[in-house]
């Protein structure tokens, strides 16, 4: 367990206890080294999330064929669009425990953890009720096929029940990254995935179940990683350490946490109505596409997840810049960042789009589904790169405090051209290609708007001139 990590000082005052191995500077360290160790068991948290999420697809995709494999993707965007205004609350636990931590003000550390559990929790239960509720309706207002409608009614009214857990995981593996710590989250994400995989297995190959055993084995696996994580927070010695009778929310806190989180998960609503409206286009060209767009995401969920710990580590390390006022370490992340996106979409990217066919063969050997993944996948990595940007500067906004101004970007940049798209492109040429191409025409558009933001709130702040720090 990580009981000995932190304790309660903070290890820069004369006298104090020095900072264990664990715990990454953020502030004067090597900046090049400290977020590839920061960000490196994050990439590995989000490819292992995707692949056990993947497993889920494979199994019923193998044994209950394209049918279910249909019904577990046509629940994606709709469960986004339910849970991501909570989860987008879980940005401002991360700005606001690093912009603390960065100041030194351990009282302060505490009350936004016990604030952030609290408001998870509640979000949790919240979210759970409503998604268990509403998602027969919802899928029906979608289009999803009748074919594949009741499994995934039945999919994700199981999904939900764990959705108490999977808040509370996010907020606290928030609470440790932001103090520099993204390794103990992947420990346990990697414990529970693996049980995850062998239920799926077991449910489905050894109990004859469908889709409902993978959801289970999804719940089951997610209470696991929550029950692990609060116990290293409460066996932590020091300013995170989580004590249940402390558990409260702070007013303060509250407020921060809102104004920072708030646009963040609003953000993260509305890409989920243009996806959802997305999704809607997809399940009318029938189960085979639906097949093949669920299996062609997941793969590009391997690049997006991995960029995805950069916009990690922008926050993170930008937030204790900040609260140090260290801000002229800000250009150099953002630098360092933008770096480690294009090499990502070089990589992965090409890698993806280069042996998308037996890498979709994975999940399904239908053809028709085979090549209606491998046009999806082909469009989708163009220009990905952009989609890295579009999410790493809004990070870097949002460590400094700024988080409506990326929200409207990304809205107009990306969602309300989204849904221009579908009501003009798509409805003059309503082809597969053409659908799918909204995706890299909106990141470009937003991504350039998050540049020309970000070149003014740098500016605005005073640090457009400083030179390259600590590299």
């Amino acid at each position: 367990m990580c009981y000995d990590i932190y304790h309660t000082s903070f290890g820069r005052d004369a006298g104090s206890k020095m900072k264990r191995h664990t715990e990454i500077d953020m502030v004067h360290g090597p900046l090049l080294k400290n977020m590839w160790v920061f960000a490196l068991p994050i990439i590995a948290m989000n490819l292992l999330q995707l692949l056990f999420n993947a497993a889920d697809m494979v199994v019923v995709g193998r044994f209950n064929g394209s049918e279910a494999l249909g019904a577990v993707g046509a629940t994606g965007a709709l469960i986004n669009l339910l849970v991501n205004l909570f989860m987008g609350l879980s940005v401002g636990t991360s700005v606001i425990v690093a912009q603390d931590y960065g100041a030194n003000k351990p009282a302060d550390v505490s009350r936004s953890v016990h604030t952030s559990i609290a408001v998870s929790a509640i979000g949790g239960i919240a979210v759970g009720v409503l998604g268990f509720a509403l998602c027969r309706p919802l899928l029906h207002v979608m289009g999803t096929p009748e074919d594949i409608m009741d499994l995934a009614v039945l999919y994700m009214r199981i999904y939900f029940v764990g959705m108490p857990a999977n808040m509370v995981y996010n907020f606290g593996a928030a609470v440790l990254r932001a103090v520099g710590d993204s390794r103990h989250p992947m420990y346990y994400l990697i414990i529970s995935g693996i049980v995850n995989v062998i239920l799926n297995l077991f449910f489905v190959v050894v109990c004859k179940m469908s889709v409902d055993g993978v959801a289970w084995a999804t719940v089951i696996s997610q209470y696991l990683s929550v029950v692990m994580l609060m116990i290293c927070l409460m066996r932590s010695e020091g300013c995170i350490r989580y004590h249940w009778k402390k558990t409260a929310i702070d007013k303060e806190k509250l407020i921060k946490l809102t104004r920072i989180g708030l646009p963040a998960g609003m953000q993260g609503t509305l890409f989920s109505i243009s996806n959802v409206l997305i999704q809607s286009a997809v399940n009318s060209f029938g189960s085979s596409l639906v097949a093949a767009s669920s299996a062609a995401s997941n793969l590009e969920g391997m690049v997006g997840t991995t960029m995805n710990a950069y916009y990690n580590a922008a926050i993170t390390f930008t937030g204790q810049c900040v609260g140090a006022g260290e801000k002229k370490r800000i250009d150099s992340i953002v630098k360092v960042c933008l770096v480690f996106i294009v090499i990502t979409w070089a990589v992965l990217g090409g890698a993806s789009m280069l042996f998308a066919r037996p890498l979709l063969s994975i999940y399904s050997t239908d053809p028709a589904v085979l090549d209606l993944g491998v046009m999806k996948l082909n469009i989708m990595m163009m220009v990905y790169f952009t989609c890295g940007i579009m999410n790493v500067l809004p990070g870097v906004m949002r460590g400094m405090g700024y988080s409506i101004v990326p929200m409207l970007i990304t809205l107009v940049g990306a969602c309300l051209l989204r849904i221009v798209w579908l009501y003009t492109a798509f409805a003059w040429y309503p082809t597969i290609p053409v659908l799918f191409a909204c995706y890299p025409v909106t990141w470009t558009l937003a991504a350039i708007g998050h540049v020309v933001s970000y070149l003014a709130v740098r500016k605005r702040q005073g640090i457009a001139a400083a030179p390259t720090q600590n590299l």
